[in-house]
């Protein structure tokens, strides 16, 4: 992370937690675009960068999701339970190997060919994660098991395979609510793969 730069003087740093993520308070001074420097605080969590993928295939017009539940997503007054594309840290492995692992694990489907469509800031005003978006083809043969996730992880996953146009009807009823899922069905419905 540089301190400084022409616009950004980091004055100070404070850790303030260590535990899943990191959790730092960041005093900085920014040069306004006036001139004038103005010191400001906040504070950053750092989780690693990660990836996501979501699986369609063509012929049934579908694609393959995962419903688990969320911790955040309860204590601000939902149910918990989110329908979301298989997606996780990196980990220190090079994004598509590990999205090839994640999706597996996730999913039970093993993936020879994913294809990298964009990277994004998904809450840039708080959170140092770039998330990698996949897309990649399955059918049937790919699948070597349930899935479900990594019990040792806390994860409890539940695969779900739904019609595309289903998909994005759920999006529109707000079944579908996660923003890397949102982003990546409209992707295959603005190129047209689906």
């Amino acid at each position: 992370m540089p301190s400084e730069n022409a616009q950004v003087r980091i004055v100070a740093t404070n850790p303030l937690s260590e535990d899943w993520g990191k959790l730092t308070k960041y005093t900085f001074d920014f040069r306004r675009r006036d001139g004038e420097w103005q010191r400001q605080s906040r504070e950053v969590y750092d989780r690693g960068n990660g990836a996501v993928i979501l699986l369609y295939n063509t012929s049934k017009r579908s694609v393959i999701l995962t419903r688990q539940f969320r911790l955040p997503l309860f204590v601000n007054q939902h149910s918990g339970f989110l329908l979301e594309a298989a997606a996780g840290l990196l980990d220190e492995l090079a994004a598509e190997e590990r999205i090839k692992q994640e999706a597996e694990e996730e999913t039970g489907y093993r993936l020879e060919q994913v294809q990298k469509v964009f990277e994004a800031w998904m809450s840039p005003g708080s959170v140092s994660e770039k998330l990698h978006f996949f897309i990649a083809e399955y059918d049937d043969s790919r699948r070597t098991g349930n899935g479900g996730g990594l019990a040792d992880e806390g994860e409890d996953i539940e695969v779900v395979e739904m019609d595309f146009s289903a998909a994005l009807a759920a999006i529109r009823s707000g079944e579908i609510a996660d923003g890397k899922t949102i982003m990546l069905l409209q992707h295959l419905a603005l190129e047209g793969i689906l």
